[in-house]
C-alpha cells in the first residue's frame, strides 16, 4: 500500500478534534521549542523516524529508543502495512507537575493521561512524562503514531485496540494480562459479553470505558494470535480500508468466518487465561 496517511484524530486515550494528546509550553520556555511550528529547535535524539523533544533525560535509554522506533517494523510486518518515514515527534517532560500543567491548559479534556497522541494535519507527536510508567505509556502512544502514518481511517476501536496490543512489547506477543484478568473477571460475574458491531459505533474515545479498551484489545489478540489464518481477515480489512475509506464493517468479515465468533472470542480468552 503506498495511500497517503490522511489521518484521522483519534489518539492512543482520546481524542480532542485534532488531539489524542498533550502538549506542553514547558518546552517553549526550556528548550525554546514553540507548539505553533512543527519543531522550534535541535530534537534532544532521533531512532528511526522518531524526534525526540523536552527536558526529560535520555542518556543510558537508547534500548528504549530503540524499541520504540522498531514498532514500526513490528506493526508493518504483524499487519502488513507499508513502512511510513513520517516522523513521529515525542515531546517528554521531566516533571510531572509541569507536564500535567500544560497539558490542562492546552487539552483539559484529557489533562489527567500520563500521556497522549495529537495529529493535527501538521505533526504526528505523543506528549508525555517521565514515570516508572514511561516505556508501557510510550509504547502505547508511539503505536498510535506509527499507525497513523501507515493506514488511514482507522476505526476508534481498532486503532485503540492495536495501541493495546502493541504497548505490551513484542516479546510478549501482544498479551495484555491486566485486560486479561479484567475480562476474565467480568465475563463470570454476568457483567460482559462481547459485542463488536458497538465498538464498531463508537466515535469518541472519550466515550470509551475500561471495558471498551479490554475488549477492543481482545478483538485484536483474538485476530493475530489465535488459530485459523484469522490475521488474514484483519489484514485484508486494513487494506479494503485503504482503498475505499469504508469497507465492510470487520463484524461482517467474522461473521462470514465464523459461525459464531462471540463465542469463538471467549474461548480464547478463556485459553489465553490459563494459568501456565
Amino acid at each position: 500500500m503506498s495511500y497517503p496517511a490522511l489521518l484521522r484524530t483519534i489518539c492512543a486515550l482520546a481524542c480532542l478534534g485534532l488531539a489524542v494528546g498533550c502538549g506542553g509550553g514547558l518546552f517553549a520556555r526550556r528548550a525554546n521549542l514553540a507548539h505553533r511550528d512543527a519543531v522550534a529547535a535541535p530534537p534532544l535524539a532521533t531512532a528511526g523516524q522518531l524526534v525526540f523533544h523536552g527536558d526529560a533525560p535520555l542518556e543510558g535509554h537508547r534500548r528504549l529508543l530503540d524499541e520504540l522506533a522498531g514498532q514500526r517494523t513490528v506493526i508493518a510486518d504483524r499487519l502488513a502495512l507499508p513502512m511510513v518515514d513520517s516522523p513521529v515527534h515525542v515531546y517528554l517532560y521531566a516533571n510531572e507537575a509541569t507536564y500535567r500543567r500544560e497539558m490542562e491548559a492546552r487539552f483539559p479534556n484529557f489533562a489527567g493521561r500520563r500521556a497522549i497522541f495529537v495529529e493535527d494535519g501538521r505533526q504526528l507527536a505523543v506528549y508525555a512524562h517521565w514515570s516508572e510508567q514511561v516505556a508501557h505509556d510510550l509504547r502505547h502512544e508511539v503505536a498510535h503514531g506509527h499507525l497513523h502514518a501507515a493506514a488511514a481511517h482507522l476505526p476508534l476501536w481498532l486503532d485503540e485496540g492495536l495501541a493495546e496490543f502493541f504497548e505490551v512489547g513484542a516479546a510478549r506477543r501482544g498479551l495484555n494480562q491486566p485486560h486479561v484478568d479484567y475480562l476474565l473477571g467480568q465475563l463470570d460475574a454476568g457483567g460482559w459479553r462481547p459485542d463488536l458491531k458497538r465498538l464498531e459505533s463508537l466515535t469518541s474515545a472519550a466515550d470509551m470505558t475500561r471495558l471498551d479498551y479490554a475488549e477492543a484489545w481482545l478483538w485484536v489478540h483474538f485476530l493475530l494470535e489465535s488459530e485459523g489464518n484469522k490475521a488474514a481477515v484483519l489484514t485484508d480489512y486494513l487494506a479494503e480500508l485503504q482503498i475505499t475509506g469504508a469497507p465492510t464493517p470487520l463484524s461482517a468479515h467474522l461473521a462470514h468466518r465464523l459461525a459464531d465468533p462471540n463465542a469463538a472470542l471467549i474461548e480464547h480468552l478463556r485459553t489465553v487465561g490459563q494459568p501456565f
